[in-house]
């Protein structure tokens, strides 16, 4: 609950500085208040999804889209909707996931905007490649297909390499999932994106973890649960640590399997989240 009075504290702020900002103009001419206060709650709200923190990320992408929306902007109804579609999907949510996307994909085409259309695609294609509604291959084909398009938003070209990684993981093209991946991982890192990277590699972990290459997916956990600690990533920690258990689990290696699930039991249990604590108590029984 306080965390979501919070969320509802720098929506306030945000809004307020927003304000502040336009009321300093002097001169006549376009008008960008809404604008301003719908981005500046778009990073908030993808800064929270990347931590896990999806009922946060959800009240402030809600937000977001709503001020974009009384501005009538495309490009940011689209681009709100991309990011709260990825959040309800992280909650169960799939059916307005993919109404979400609709939404992304049918704006950017009024506008025009290619590069927007095409990384709207790869969104909802991930979504159907998780959902069992598309084939690996056939995601790595749209993804091939889109990526031309996505030319000048790094971010964009990071997750389309992202998404083609996890396809081919699925297809079993070990070897190639981890360059794709490996790419946008160069991106984030460069870029000072440290949520991001963190993601990458505990993917290129399950990647090697898949391929039986039992200690270069420990190395890569270790290295996301290095930068989790940096940027005190509360979630990535938790999740890095139990995914470690199952590497440790799998590897036969029981006693290093349980002291990683106790660590990342006691941060789940420190941040309060129940059903992970449920889930990795689970696991430690099944030991």
């Amino acid at each position: 609950m306080n965390k979501i009075i919070n969320v509802f504290i720098i929506i306030a702020l945000i809004l307020v500085s927003a304000s502040c900002s336009s009321s300093k103009r002097k001169n006549a001419g376009d008008i960008f208040q809404l604008r301003i206060q719908s981005e500046r709650l778009l990073e908030s709200g993808n800064k929270e999804a990347a931590r896990g923190s999806y009922d946060n990320a959800l009240i402030l992408l809600t937000e977001s889209k709503r001020v974009a929306t009384l501005a009538d902007d495309l490009s940011l109804i689209s681009r709100t909707s991309l990011s709260r579609g990825n959040v309800l999907f992280s909650l169960g949510r799939r059916e307005d996931a993919f109404a979400d996307w609709e939404l992304a994909i049918a704006e950017a085409r009024r506008l025009g905007n290619s590069e927007l259309v095409s990384i709207s695609m790869i969104y909802q294609a991930r979504g159907k490649l998780l959902s069992g509604d598309l084939s690996a291959r056939s995601v790595v084909d749209e993804v091939d297909r889109e990526q031309s398009n996505i030319k000048s938003n790094r971010l964009y070209i990071a997750f389309s390499w992202q998404v083609k990684g996890l396809a081919l993981r699925s297809l079993a093209s070990y070897r190639e999932a981890e360059d794709a991946v490996m790419k946008s991982l160069e991106i984030h890192e460069k870029d000072g994106y440290l949520e991001n990277a963190s993601y990458d590699w505990y993917t290129i972990a399950s990647i090697r973890s898949l391929s039986g290459n039992i200690q270069g997916a420990l190395d890569a956990l270790q290295k996301s649960i290095e930068i989790d600690r940096r940027i005190e990533n509360t979630w990535g920690l938790a999740s890095g640590w139990r995914a470690m258990g199952d590497v440790y689990r799998r590897a036969g290696r029981l006693q290093n399997a349980e002291e990683s699930y106790r660590r990342a039991l006691a941060i789940y249990a420190a941040a309060g989240n129940e059903h992970e604590v449920s889930e990795t108590e689970k696991r430690i029984r099944e030991l």
